[in-house]
């Protein structure tokens, strides 16, 4: 289903450093069973600080499938940026809010609560916030990469300007 209302802005993927990140691993469980590890580390360089990530299959910084799950502390923002391929995204816990176009407006976003599912279309305008504590995951093609719309923004720049 497509969301064009709906931006989630998670995918500020850096690939470069997301390469590094590993696939969710198999740990075991009680009595021998097996259930999800994920290894979570800090986000890539391109989100604002405070984010975490974990790899849960394929490699963002090539051209094939992947899925990421990206852990947000509440009140977590991402300014306006815009990604060169669609993003699916799955709210897993917390409330996403998200919204479409060039200036962080929170009177325009929309909330997605855990079980929410949409699309950001390559080149979509968004920003996103979180409420409360929230876990999304991702599904693209890679290589993954994002551009800021006010490059000011971009955290990679901090310091560089």
């Amino acid at each position: 289903m497509r969301f064009p209302q709906i931006s989630l802005g998670l995918a500020v993927l850096c690939a470069t450093t997301l390469a590094a990140q590993q696939p969710a691993k198999k740990a075991a469980g009680p009595a021998g069973t097996k259930k999800d590890a994920m290894s979570w580390g800090p986000a890539p360089a391109a989100f604002p600080a405070g984010a975490k990530m974990a790899v849960v299959s394929g490699d963002p910084s090539k051209a094939e499938n992947f899925t990421v799950q990206l852990s947000f502390p509440n009140g977590y923002k991402i300014p306006p940026h815009f990604h060169p391929t669609d993003e699916n995204v799955e709210v897993k816990s917390g409330t996403f809010v998200v919204g479409m176009g060039d200036t962080f407006d929170a009177a325009q976003m929309k909330p997605m609560k855990a079980g929410d599912k949409g699309t950001v279309p390559a080149n979509g305008h968004h920003y996103a916030s979180a409420k409360g504590a929230t876990v999304v995951q991702v599904t693209a093609m890679g290589p993954f990469a994002m551009t800021y719309v006010n490059p000011s923004d971009d955290p990679r720049q901090k310091g560089k300007m």
